[in-house]
């Protein structure tokens, strides 16, 4: 039976000693996050998600969801409970705005718990995380009475949201939509088409669902400058708040998939059934954005939650296994076998996964602030300094992050040897649900030329030269701190391998745009690199300062430090090697003609 305890300990400290949230408490909704709110919140919500979704996740897998004859899903034994208990205990509601319900706290604290929720419980945590994309949009987007009328009971999670965006024709090229939506005389519309893979589409967890429908009216453009977006309820809401008639929207069948099995994936048809626009008409790319961003962050947060549930139990395994002796003589004599923990190639494995696993907890908490803060910081040069950074590393977040949550989640069941395939142990499971982070919410490939090709140019580089400047300050200061010369310089020296790929493409992407397209991946992997790079300068500082001045939790500061080493000597070099395939261009990527391609 896999295993799983919330990392409330290292969440605390990036929380509370790298981010020192307790500092921002001027600004709103920080004013109630002292480091005492964020420890009692981070325990009990660690608490939680161990105790009562982590069991669920083995068996929901094993069991899935089931589609009923009227179109209708219902979710594993369990899962209805657990989604009560978690809207009572208002985990849902942390970051969400205080007018319409929410706590109103900052986001570093609902990132917090997106984390913990979905390495106990990836295909259960969909279900309310969805929401959260849903409830941005029409906070940015819709008139005051659809957010009357709606929002106050999805951040309750009374009702829970979706997004409808893909067509079985079309993926991430959305002009080429079909779905319809036509005027009806009392100003709501007609909506018909069918949309595809969608999560969390029907289920039982809640009384209503509030679909978020990309559509295009009658005389709309045929290109993504058509693109209307829709509240579409599975029932329709009366005036008065309470619940109408059945919408004509159904579940027509649930996906068979590779993860994630108790997440209802739904074919999702819609047959006039009756929607209200979001925004204005043809803007509904700008609200889906919204709606992407959001959750291509949370896609982030996943990579990294399931490659620590791995990580976890990779630890607990190489802890009770013994296999073998230590190449340097016998480390329990006593015993037939040594720990796994003995084998260099398996503490390689585990100290990649331990590197990878706190910098990115590090970099998307730091992220979650940076989204507070391009909103409720005091001056409007911080708010757009932190709107910039969060912009420019958003697909790396998503993109790296579940690159390399993947990859952890296969090297870990690597240390089960043959137990890894076999389904009891549970690690196949951590595998198959991280591999859909790779591709929902903007394919990874999506999001590098994302970067590449929008973030990096945007409004002249500025957000890229910020995060050069940052990170050439944060380099510059650690090199005086001693123990951290040497990290300091690593992550210095990969900054400059993303500064020479940022120069290049600059000079070659413009001229053939197959260059930008071939080195993309390359370029979102350094900077991933040197994000964690960063992020461990950080962590190592206040390590070595709480060294400095006596702990008592000396062995946790001692392991950060020892981490912080091994990130430098085994993540950094890669950069290196990135810069030079990128600069191969695309030349010989795109010689060959199609039928080249093919066997015969």
């Amino acid at each position: 039976m896999p295993i799983y305890q919330a990392p409330t300990r290292d969440t605390r400290f990036v929380i509370n000693e790298m981010l020192r949230l307790e500092s921002y408490a001027a600004l709103p909704g920080f004013e109630n996050a002292s480091a005492d709110m964020v420890d009692v919140l981070v325990e009990e919500c660690g608490k939680f998600c161990a105790e009562v979704l982590a069991p669920l996740n083995l068996s929901g897998d094993q069991e899935g969801c089931t589609r009923h004859a009227d179109g209708t899903v219902t979710t594993p034994q369990g899962f209805k409970q657990a989604h009560a208990q978690f809207r009572e205990a208002g985990w849902g509601t942390l970051s969400s705005p205080e007018e319409f319900g929410g706590q109103g706290l900052p986001h570093v604290l609902g990132f917090m718990a997106e984390e913990f929720i979905s390495s106990a419980n990836q295909a259960w945590g969909m279900y309310p995380g969805l929401t959260n994309g849903a409830v941005s949009a029409i906070l940015a987007k819709a008139s005051p009475e659809l957010q009357a009328k709606y929002l106050p009971r999805m951040i309750a999670n009374e009702w829970l949201g979706t997004m409808n965006l893909t067509e079985p024709h079309c993926g991430t090229d959305l002009g080429l939509i079909r779905t319809r939506a036509v005027p009806n005389a009392d100003g709501s519309y007609a909506i018909s088409g069918t949309k595809i893979f969608i999560s969390a589409g029907d289920h039982d967890l809640t009384e209503n669902i509030i679909h978020l429908v990309l559509a295009k009216t009658p005389d709309a453009p045929d290109s993504v400058k058509g693109i209307s977006l829709f509240i579409v309820p599975k029932v329709l809401v009366n005036d008065d708040g309470s619940l109408g008639a059945r919408n004509a929207v159904s579940c027509g069948s649930l996906e068979h998939k590779m993860g994630i099995h108790a997440n209802a994936t739904a074919v999702m048809n819609y047959d006039g059934a009756t929607g209200w626009m979001v925004g204005e008409e043809n803007k509904g790319l700008a609200a889906m954005f919204i709606m992407m961003n959001a959750a291509r962050l949370g896609v982030g947060i996943q990579g990294l939650s399931q490659a620590e549930a791995a990580y976890q139990n990779a630890v607990s395994y190489c802890a009770d296994r013994r296999q073998g002796r230590a190449l340097t003589g016998p480390v329990d004599p006593a015993e037939k076998a040594d720990q796994l923990f003995v084998h260099p190639d398996i503490r390689r494995m585990l100290m990649d996964a331990k590197a990878f696993t706190e910098g990115m907890r590090a970099l998307c908490l730091w992220g979650a602030l940076q989204v507070d803060l391009s909103h409720k910081a005091a001056s409007d040069e911080e708010r757009q300094a932190a709107d910039d950074v969060i912009s420019l590393l958003t697909p790396v977040i998503k993109g790296y992050g579940t690159d390399k949550g993947f990859d952890t989640c296969v090297q870990m069941q690597q240390c089960f040897g043959g137990h890894g395939y076999i389904e009891e142990w549970g690690m196949s499971q951590f595998v198959r649900d991280a591999r859909i982070t790779q591709i929902y919410e903007g394919a990874n490939g999506v999001q590098a030329m994302d970067l590449v090709g929008r973030k990096l140019a945007q409004n002249g580089g500025r957000a890229v030269q910020a995060f050069f400047a940052m990170v050439d300050a944060e380099c510059a200061a650690a090199r005086s701190v001693a123990g951290l010369e040497g990290l300091a310089g690593q992550v210095e020296k990969a900054c400059g391998e993303l500064k020479a790929a940022t120069m290049w493409l600059m000079q070659n992407g413009m001229m053939n745009p197959n260059n930008a397209g071939a080195g993309a991946h390359h370029y979102m992997h350094i900077m991933g690199i040197v994000s964690l790079g960063l992020m461990w300068l950080r962590m190592g500082a206040v390590a070595t300062d709480a060294l400095a001045a006596g702990t008592a939790d000396k062995a946790f500061y001692e392991a950060k430090l020892v981490t912080a080493r091994y990130f430098g000597e085994r993540f950094t070099p890669d950069a290196g090697a990135l810069r030079r395939k990128l600069e191969a261009g695309s030349e010989a990527m795109m010689a060959l003609p199609v039928e080249a391609f093919a066997r015969g």
